[in-house]
């Protein structure tokens, strides 16, 4: 089967001229009749929202995708390799119209194996790019005073949360904090992380807080 994948964004209305360029493209080398794909998204929507992450999980081995150019699969050269990565191991051949890329050719191996390598080339520069883009701007914000990383005191939601009484029943009754950590299938690190922080270890809290006094009329 043959696609026709047609992206634009909420500013731009191109989808008859894209549409256009993938017939033209498709009759000239009889690629068959084409099935279009079409969307339109913000630059903020992220790759797992698309449409095009669904729509390639439902094609099968040997499918025919085409677009008018690169930038219509993603914004960035990742997005694009994830893209690829994700065709290829569905065996789907990708037509490029501009530039005239095919890719997953089994009739041009050598081709395809030189643009993914040019491709995951690119990509790893622009992930060097964007850390080093990172770093220089933390380094910046440290420069000018602002405190990095997360406020001390902030308490972490952890998988222990609602299970304070039960640890400190054993804390009480004296059992190992390693004990207590496998009982809770949890590192022995993170169970004494979570005892520091909700205070649960004997020296510092306060009984009234986790055993509320007896209001009954029991004699």
């Amino acid at each position: 089967m043959t696609y026709g994948y047609i992206r634009v964004s909420t500013e731009k209305q191109d989808f008859n001229n894209q549409k256009a360029g993938i017939l033209e493209y498709s009759n000239k080398n009889k690629l068959g009749n084409v099935e279009f794909v079409e969307e339109t998204i913000s630059s903020r929507k992220k790759l797992s929202e698309r449409k095009i992450s669904s729509f390639i999980s439902e094609l099968k081995s040997s499918d025919i995708l085409i677009v008018s150019e690169l930038s219509r699969l993603g914004r960035s050269t990742m997005e694009i390799m994830t893209i690829f990565k994700d065709l290829a191991e569905k065996n789907v051949m990708v037509h490029v119209i501009k530039g005239g890329f095919v890719i997953g050719d089994p009739k041009n191996k050598i081709q395809s194996s030189v643009l993914i390598f040019a491709f995951g080339l690119a990509a790893e520069i622009e992930r060097e790019l964007i850390s080093q883009r990172t770093k220089e701007a933390l380094q910046v914000k440290k420069a000018n005073g602002v405190k990095l990383g997360r406020p001390v005191g902030t308490i972490v939601k952890s998988k222990l949360d609602g299970k304070e009484l039960a640890i400190i029943e054993l804390l009480d009754k004296g059992v190992p904090v390693a004990s207590i950590a496998k009982i809770f299938n949890v590192a022995r690190t993170t169970m004494v992380n979570f005892i520091k922080t909700r205070k649960l270890d004997i020296s510092k809290r306060t009984d009234s807080l986790f055993h509320p006094k007896n209001t009954s009329n029991d004699k």
